[in-house]
């Protein structure tokens, strides 16, 4: 962690920055009605700008008329020491906002089953994200965060993004943030959200100000503190995950704290330091995130056709995520942390069933270790929409859609589950009395020579 500033010295200097940023939101509070989005990550920079935005609306009363949305992003595989932080932190928030009647709103945003880790490395074989393939970034961070802010500007016609980007950061994000262009009141146009603005209210903060901030004005407003998060930096030797809203952003990875699951690093320094630190519990999750690293590069765990069927290391093969499954739930057992949700495990067996397994093999495996997942409901809007592709694919291959909806409503209704060596034949067994029933209704309509 970069070490605070003399803090007799420099008070003045970093009490003037907080007068002229305090100055800065108040005035674009009152500027328009577009509710404010506070991006939060946990981290340094997005707690200060946070702390600032509530120690506004505090002063301010009964005259905070206009919601501040508080948008957070937990993956489901974060650090898990950064993972309960982050939990108490916006349970905090919200608890104290309600209490209190501030219009602060907090979004707890995480990935559904189809676009979380497990749920596309295990259950569609995606080898584990390089810094070429991070599909992990869109998937986890920012599709579920855009869903919840594009809600937010359907509701109220517009937004105002508030980022803790500095300038400070790197010589390449001051060339990024001086180069876009800004309206009369210095906010940019976000590149990819239609009807949002970007505020950087600390940008010409410096590392130092931001550490003497968030020293001085502990605990934070809504309760807590801040020391558990001051002992992260420590532990993980660098900086925050910043919030991902767009591809722009650079992905976690070297030294700052992210996601433990993190391949797209050669090494996961964060990690390192925790258990260094004294976290030695988690020694087994960063042994089970260097072997998903290794395997990538293994092409004998991986299918020898890509999914654009050209040859070549294509998704993991299915035998290789039976062994990920595995190997995960009995890391749970070792760590004593749930790591997989129910949910995820019911999607993974929704994968597998449509390409490769007719056993129920994720559900049965989850069994083996003591989860008891049930599989994954068919939504209405499912239905209809597999029904409607069988009405249309049907007479292309010559087949009628009401067998074809037969064999469909088998294994959508009456076998959603085949934990046992009966169920299997009789599925087979009604199986052939469509087919035979679909031959007869054949013979009876075909003319006669």
């Amino acid at each position: 962690m970069h070490a605070p500033m003399n803090l007799r010295s420099d008070r003045v200097l970093v009490d003037e920055h907080v007068e002229e940023t305090e100055d800065l939101l108040h005035g674009h509070y009152f500027a328009d009605e577009r509710p404010w989005v506070v991006a939060y990550s946990g981290g340094k920079d997005s707690t200060l700008v946070l702390q600032l935005v509530y120690d506004l609306v505090l002063k301010l009363g009964a005259g905070a008329q206009k919601p501040i949305y508080v948008v957070a992003s937990d993956t489901r595989v974060e650090a898990p020491n950064v993972e309960e932080y982050l939990a108490d932190r916006l349970a905090r928030l919200a608890g104290h906002a309600r209490a209190n009647g501030i219009p602060v709103y907090v979004h707890r945003v995480q990935p559904a089953p189809e676009q979380s880790f497990w749920g596309n490395l295990i259950g569609k074989g995606y080898p584990s994200p390089t810094r070429w393939f991070r599909w992990c970034t869109t998937k986890m961070k920012i599709k579920p965060s855009r869903a919840v802010i594009d809600g937010i500007v359907r509701d109220h016609g517009g937004v105002v993004l508030l980022l803790g980007t500095r300038l400070d950061e790197s010589a390449s994000r001051a060339h990024r943030m001086e180069s876009r262009a800004t309206n009369s009141r210095g906010l940019n146009p976000h590149g990819e959200i239609p009807d949002a603005l970007v505020m950087t209210p600390i940008a010409d903060w410096s590392t130092d100000q931001v550490w003497e901030y968030l020293f001085t004005h502990n605990p934070p407003p809504w309760g807590g503190t801040h020391d558990f998060m001051l002992d992260l930096y420590r532990q993980a030797s660098g900086g925050e995950c910043p919030v991902v809203l767009d591809l722009n952003t650079p992905s976690c990875g070297g030294s700052r704290f992210g996601c433990w699951t993190c391949t797209v690093v050669k090494e996961d320094k964060s990690m390192r330091g925790f258990i260094d630190s004294g976290a030695a519990w988690m020694q087994p999750l960063n042994e089970f995130r260097n072997w998903l690293k290794a395997i990538r590069e293994d092409h004998s765990k991986r299918d020898g056709i890509r999914r654009n069927e050209s040859i070549g290391p294509g998704p993991f093969s299915s035998e290789t995520r039976k062994l990920i499954l595995r190997r995960l739930l009995e890391l749970e057992n070792t760590v004593g942390r749930r790591l997989i949700e129910d949910a995820e495990i019911a999607y993974i067996q929704q994968q597998w069933t449509e390409k490769f397994d007719v056993t129920d093999s994720a559900l049965a495996i989850a069994r083996e270790y003591g989860r008891e997942v049930g599989a994954l409901s068919l939504t209405s809007e499912d239905l209809s929409r597999d029904l409607a592709l069988i009405e249309d694919l049907a007479p292309r291959f010559e087949v009628q859609s009401i067998w074809a909806t037969d064999l469909y409503s088998l294994v959508t209704e009456r076998y959603l589950s085949l934990d046992s060596p009966s169920s299997h034949q009789q599925l087979l067994d009604d199986v052939i009395k469509v087919v035979e029933n679909a031959v007869r209704q054949a013979d009876r309509t075909e003319p006669a020579p």
